[in-house]
Formats: structure tokens, sequence, C-alpha cells
């Protein structure tokens, strides 16, 4: 099995479903590792959920990040692991508010 660490990053996180990562197939992926950081001048909610067949499962919902903060959801001790198609999502009470960084570790 090989274990390969990856980063992955979006900008400007909008109002709808952002995928962040999907789970390739005959891989877990153990996520590591989460951080939004809020770069609007005020406020902003964020959701974190990860879809799998369909459905959404929060892992944090409407969690208010203050103006020049971040939020780190996952990292210390939590962690999630993520089947083959699983889906990580974020939205943000506000478009362009938030950017997101995930640190992942695929086993295939």
């Amino acid at each position: 099995m090989a274990n390969t660490f990856k980063s992955n990053v979006a900008a400007n996180i909008v109002t709808s479903g952002n995928t962040i990562y999907t789970c390739p197939a005959v891989t877990q992926t153990t996520l590591i590792g989460m951080t939004l950081s809020n770069k609007s001048a005020g406020t902003v909610t964020a959701n974190v959920y990860l879809t799998r067949s369909a459905v959404d499962y929060s892992i944090i919902s409407n969690a208010p990040i203050i103006t020049g903060s971040t939020l780190v959801p996952i990292g210390g001790d939590q962690k999630v692991v993520l089947q083959a198609a699983d889906v990580l999502k974020v939205t943000t009470s506000a478009n362009g508010s938030v950017d997101v960084i995930a640190s992942l570790l695929e086993i295939a």
C-alpha cells in the first residue's frame, strides 16, 4: 500500500457546496488537518461536511469565524477517515470570504 501526503487548497469559498477533496477509487484517506481563514471585513459562518452516497454528514455547522481569524475544525486529536468516493465540502455565509487548506494522507 502506498501512503501519500497531500495538501488541497481552495480560495474564495462561496455559499453553495465547494468540493475541497474527493476520495479516489480503491483509496482510503485520512483528513489530518483543515484550516478555514476568514479574509473578509466581517464575521462569517462556515459549514464543513462529508457527502457519502448522496447523503451530507455535518462536521461543523454554522461555525462563526471572526474577521482576520481562522477556524481549525480538523486537527490535533481530531481526524476524519474518508472512503472511496466520499466528498469533502465547505460552504460559507458570504461569497469569497474564506480560504481553505486541507491536509490529507491517502492510502491506496
